[in-house]
Order: C-alpha cells, then sequence, then structure tokens
C-alpha cells in the first residue's frame, strides 16, 4: 500500500515538468503559484509522514530527491530565461551533482558516514526557496521588491560555496577515517 507522505511527494516531482513547461511558456504566475504549492505539500508530506507515524525508506529517498530536482530545475530554467545570473545557476548546479557524487562515492566505497544536511546546507536550501519565490514573484505576479532578490541572489551564492566546501571537508575526513557517525 502506498503511504500518502509517499503520494504528496510523488505528486510534487510530477509537477517539475510542469513548473518548466510554465517558466518557459512565460506564465510566471502560474508557476509562482505551483512553487507555492510544491512547498506546501513538502511540508504537509513531512507533518502526516511525522505525526500519523507513516514515515517510510522510500519517502526518506524520495523526498530530497523530489526537493532537488523541484531546485535545480527551477535554477536552470530561470537561468535560461535570464531571470536568473548564469554563474549562480552553474553554482547551485555543480553544488548539488558534488552532493549527489559524494554520496556515491562514499557509498561504493563502504564508509560510514553521518548523512544528515550540514546547518548551512540547510540555510543555503532556504535562501534557494525564497530566491525562486521573490523572482517569480516579481516577474509573475508583478511585485515590487527593490533589491530583495539582488540581496538573496549573493546570500545563495555565498551559503552554496560554504555549503559545498563544508561537504568537500566532511568527505574528506570520512575518507581520511577521522569522522564516521552512521
Amino acid at each position: 500500500m502506498v503511504k500518502l507522505p509517499n503520494f504528496i511527494t510523488l505528486a510534487r516531482l510530477l509537477c517539475v515538468p510542469v513548473a518548466i513547461w510554465l517558466v518557459l511558456s512565460d506564465e510566471l504566475a502560474a508557476a509562482f503559484w505551483l512553487f507555492i504549492a510544491a512547498g506546501l505539500s513538502d511540508a504537509v508530506d513531512g507533518f502526516i509522514a511525522k505525526r500519523f507515524n507513516q514515515r517510510s525508506h522510500l519517502g526518506a529517498l524520495l523526498d530530497p530527491i523530489a526537493d532537488k530536482a523541484l531546485l535545480v530545475s527551477m535554477y536552470v530554467t530561470l537561468g535560461l530565461s535570464h531571470a536568473l545570473p548564469a554563474w549562480l545557476v552553474i553554482l547551485v548546479v555543480f553544488r548539488d551533482a558534488l552532493i549527489v557524487g559524494g554520496f556515491l562515492l562514499i557509498t561504493v566505497l563502504g564508509q560510514p558516514m553521518r548523512w544528515e544536511p550540514l546547518r548551512v546546507s540547510k540555510l543555503n536550501t532556504a535562501l534557494q526557496i525564497g530566491l525562486i519565490g521573490v523572482v517569480l514573484a516579481e516577474r509573475g505576479l508583478g511585485l515590487y521588491l527593490p533589491g530583495v532578490a539582488r540581496v538573496l541572489i549573493y546570500a545563495v551564492g555565498a551559503t552554496t560555496v560554504v555549503s559545498g566546501g563544508g561537504y568537500l571537508v566532511r568527505w574528506w575526513r570520512t575518507l581520511a577515517g577521522v569522522e564516521a557517525n552512521p
């Protein structure tokens, strides 16, 4: 039986191509509301999983995949439509590829490691979400938020670099046998 939180997460994952299409079709108001709905669905599936004891191994794997698919896709799409600077898109995508690559490397090598996200990564994700929301709100809803996007762009850039560096240090320490806490 499919648990409700997993169904909600899968629905969020299936929203990714729709969100891309909406941005590329210049339907930015609809993209904004879909992005908000996806964000709310992330909170709802987590609440249901915890509150009603519906956690699952599948959900633990599927949820971050859905989150990363949505964020990376929106960054690439907003970059292609010149709503975000190319340097930031490259940085965000490279960091996420680095995280996935590091995860695969450590797993293949059979090294025990802590997998919870770094604090700076949680901040980075929140800033990434905020930036997408602001860009879509400005362009799709016509909201005037002077300077907010610019500040968020640099905050996302800085936390992306610090977070990526933090993961590199963690992996290096794990491979060197200094840090292991499965």
